[in-house]
């Protein structure tokens, strides 16, 4: 007998350990717990940490995290209120707040990310299309813009009307749109057990399709801007030219004047002195005359130089004779206080012109 229930009582510890094991479980303080039998839920949700127990094998425990998760969702394109085909890629978080009512709606979260693709892409779509794209993109009203007073003045506008240097007025901005995509999702997560906490847009581009347009429409708008910044630096340029050779003129027109006012002075002062000069006696003019005589012969003769005098020319008379006109004698004095006249030498014989040729 007692060969017999020893393995009994070791086979019956076997299976109570394995009961056991099978009933018995741990509630981590991270999760909440949903027991189902055959698919079908046993009594409430469990959300308080410790030791549990189900029955073996015939019930299941679903397990779901109580933390916040993450929802990234795919990238979508919509239109904005002005016409503007954008890709728009939000994400959100959230978490589990029923789980009764999310294992009945869901069962797991694979299932729950794809309604939230559905229910927050809907509502980013509607909330968009009833906007600028202005209002999606800026994040602060009255937001005033760097600019540069030396480089861009306030009153500047492009050919298009727009002011350069300011910001396009908004009435809303990206926070209060990204409140509204949150007020219009969370009903409708709420349905599903699920707490959406947050909704934020990560990335906002334009249709690949029309990006290369939008940057040549760009990049033609700053060519515009930078060309009419060059025809105006160049209007500058020509003025500050002009009025340096206007200023130039001035100068050299004073200086000129300057100068002849120094050269008309000093030429007059110098006839003064050649007058003077030449004018303090008859021996002193004729000395002047022989001397321009000599100077005009010799400037305008030189060795291949054929000239023709006339008996009578001005130049030739001194080449007939050294004093060809003596100087007219002064009056003589009174008788009583004249002295005795010194004998005069006689003039030598005037050449005659053909001996004079010979």
């Amino acid at each position: 007998m007692k060969m017999l229930t020893s393995p009994l009582v070791a086979f019956a510890a076997v299976i109570f350990l394995i009961l056991l094991f099978a009933s018995a479980y741990t509630v981590d303080m991270r999760e909440q717990v949903i027991v189902t039998q055959f698919s079908k839920v046993v009594g409430e949700p469990i959300k308080e940490p410790g030791l549990q127990f189900k029955a073996p094998f015939i019930q299941h425990v679903n397990r779901f995290p109580k933390h916040v998760l993450e929802w990234d969702g795919p990238t979508a394109q919509m239109p904005t209120k002005d016409k503007a085909n954008i890709v728009v890629d939000t994400f959100a978080r959230w978490r589990i707040v029923d789980p009764l009512t999310f294992f009945l709606q869901l069962r797991d979260i694979r299932s729950a990310h794809s309604r939230l693709d559905a229910i927050i892409g809907s509502e980013s779509r509607n909330v968009v299309a009833r906007h600028s794209l202005i209002e999606v993109i800026r994040s602060t009203k009255d937001r005033e813009a760097v600019r540069d007073p030396n480089l861009v003045a306030p009153s500047t506008t492009t050919g298009s009307g727009v002011r350069i240097g300011s910001l396009v007025s908004i009435q809303f901005g990206r926070p209060v749109l990204e409140r509204d995509i949150l007020a219009s999702a969370r009903p409708k997560a709420a349905e599903l057990g699920i707490e959406l906490l947050d909704v934020r847009f990560k990335r906002i581009n334009y249709n690949p399709a029309v990006t290369r347009t939008i940057y040549e429409r760009m990049v033609s708008e700053r060519m515009q801007i930078a060309e009419r910044f060059r025809s105006e630096g160049a209007g500058e340029a020509a003025k500050i030219l002009g009025n340096r050779d206007r200023d130039l003129k001035l100068i050299e027109s004073e200086a000129y004047k300057k100068i002849q006012e120094i050269e008309g002075a000093a030429d007059a002062k110098a006839t003064d002195i050649y007058a003077r000069a030449y004018n303090q006696s008859e021996a002193a003019g004729e000395m002047f005359e022989f001397m321009k005589a000599m100077d005009t012969l010799k400037k305008s003769m030189t060795a291949d130089t054929s000239v023709v005098f006339t008996t009578d020319g001005d130049l030739f008379r001194y080449l007939k004779s050294p004093n060809p006109d003596p100087p007219v004698k002064a009056p003589a004095p009174p008788a009583a206080t004249r002295p005795a006249p010194a004998p005069t030498p006689l003039p030598p014989a005037p050449v005659p012109a053909d001996s004079a040729d010979q």
